[in-house]
């Protein structure tokens, strides 16, 4: 059987295959999904590239399968790694950050102002993919950065550097790294004004930077053996979606709770009336994962939010469930357990993401100020990851995303839209969507169930809610 698109999603434990047909035609469609160890330990990500092939095959219940094209994201080999150096915090190194995680990079460690020994110790150990240099807006401070640059490659590490500070460094920057080992990259300044983050060209650069230089992980030297079209980080992928499907029908969080970490995307450029009385800028794309709220690999972190005391009280029998259960609910109670820890792992991500108001006094009396992500415009909220896709109470998880008249939280002040990735495409369609993003489009309405093309039973949908 030929197949015209094969997606593989190759994560820490499982490779996903997704295959996709009638890319060319008019409505293209989600055929089925293959999955197998991932095999990066083994030394030869191509086994569990080719096994997730194979499990596909016997889904499909066909003896051969080939494809013209196949596209891949990766959180393999402990996915793409950064560390991330700028200025003032608060500043050029939280553009930064933020920079690195709506690429899709997991932020190992985050500095302001010149490294220290114990710092440098710190980069050496943490083994990044990718090393982000920041500070100064243009034509302001200009020492740390060069400072720092210096110290960097004075490490000698064979890995990518990319530079998005005061622009008046760059040939400094140049002349530091000309006889380095360490690929360079020079790129538009993230906080180039006081008052204005810059993050788009950063990520577009980490995100190239990665598929370029995914061979170099363990195990991954192999991948275009199979993989013959782009390769980005997972999350990325996700983001890359997301943005999507805010240029097509408006505002929109999109959550995706996993086995490991709960991820929150909002594409949102918020209100004029906060924005007005923000204290620092928002990117308008803003990804934030939190590692300790997962459903498998950290489940206990998020049972100790809620307290064991008010689970057992809730009638969950932890003893049991911590002895018997694996990585997907098999039974009714493990699924109302499962569900309860998304519940709460919805929440505290959303909190930890969402902005704030908060109220300062001074000689004229109360003034009110706003901080971090502004959702208030949201419309629609969509949810992604084993858990809410799976899950029967996934939807009203979500409904439960919106502001109460007392909160200060910077929330969806109306009743947002709330979709499920039914098929769990989501990733797939981000690194699809690089190449064919209407088809990626069409296949999402399908998963979810909701026009996203079709303007007129948008309008209509929208004035329903």
């Amino acid at each position: 059987m030929k197949i015209d698109i094969l997606v593989a999603e190759i994560g820490s434990t499982t490779t996903v295959v997704n295959a996709f047909q009638g890319i060319h035609g008019a409505q293209p469609v989600f055929l089925g999904q293959g999955q197998a160890a991932t095999t990066v330990l083994e030394g030869d990500v191509r086994i569990g590239l080719e096994n997730s092939i194979k499990d596909l095959q016997e889904q499909l219940e066909v003896d051969h399968l080939s494809y013209d094209e196949m596209f891949a994201t990766s959180s393999a080999a402990g996915g793409l790694k950064m560390t991330v150096h700028g200025l003032v915090f608060d500043m050029t190194a939280r553009a930064a950050k933020e920079a690195a995680l709506g690429a899709g990079a997991i932020v190992h460690m985050v500095t302001a102002g010149k490294l220290r020994r114990t710092d440098m110790k710190k980069i050496a150990d943490a083994s990044p993919n990718i090393i982000l240099i920041a500070g100064g807006v243009d034509y302001g401070e200009r020492e740390t950065a060069l400072d720092n640059a210096e110290k960097i490659v004075d490490l000698g590490l064979s890995i990518p550097v990319i530079y998005a500070g005061n622009v008046e460094n760059n040939e400094e920057i140049k002349l530091i790294f000309e006889n380095s080992q360490q690929e360079l990259y020079i790129v538009e300044n993230v906080f180039p004004k006081i008052d204005e983050l810059n993050v788009e060209p950063t990520r577009r650069v980490i995100q190239n930077a990665f598929e370029k230089h995914i061979i170099h992980a363990p195990g991954m030297e192999h991948i275009h053996d199979l993989v013959n079209e782009t390769i980005t980080p997972t999350p990325a992928a996700v983001m890359n979606l997301s943005q999507l499907i805010y240029e097509k029908i408006g505002d929109v969080l999109v959550v995706d709770v996993g086995g490991a970490t709960t991820d929150v995307y909002s594409v949102t450029e918020g209100t004029d009336a906060i924005s007005k009385i923000q204290v620092a800028p928002e990117p308008v794309a803003k990804r934030t994962v939190e590692g300790d709220l997962g459903m498998f690999v950290n489940m206990e972190h998020v049972i100790e939010i809620v307290g064991e005391e008010q689970l057992v009280k809730e009638g969950h029998n932890l003893e049991k469930l911590r002895r018997e259960y694996h990585s997907i609910p098999k039974n009714k109670e493990e699924r109302a357990f499962i569900e309860r820890l998304t519940e709460v792992a919805v929440k505290t991500a959303v909190d930890r993401h969402v902005g704030a108001l908060r109220y300062v006094y001074g000689p004229s009396g109360r003034d009110t100020l706003a901080q971090g992500k502004d959702l208030s415009n949201i419309r629609y909220v969509i949810g992604t990851g084993g858990a809410l896709t799976r899950l029967k109470n996934g939807p009203d998880i979500l409904k439960n995303i919106r502001k109460e008249d007392s909160d200060t939280k910077l929330l969806p002040t109306g009743i947002p839209k709330v979709l499920i990735d039914h098929d769990y495409i989501m990733s797939s369609l981000g690194v699809l969507a690089c190449k064919y993003p209407d088809e990626a489009l069409k296949l999402l309405e399908a998963s979810l169930g909701y026009p996203l093309l079709n303007e007129e039973l948008i309008s209509s949908a929208t004035a329903s809610q």
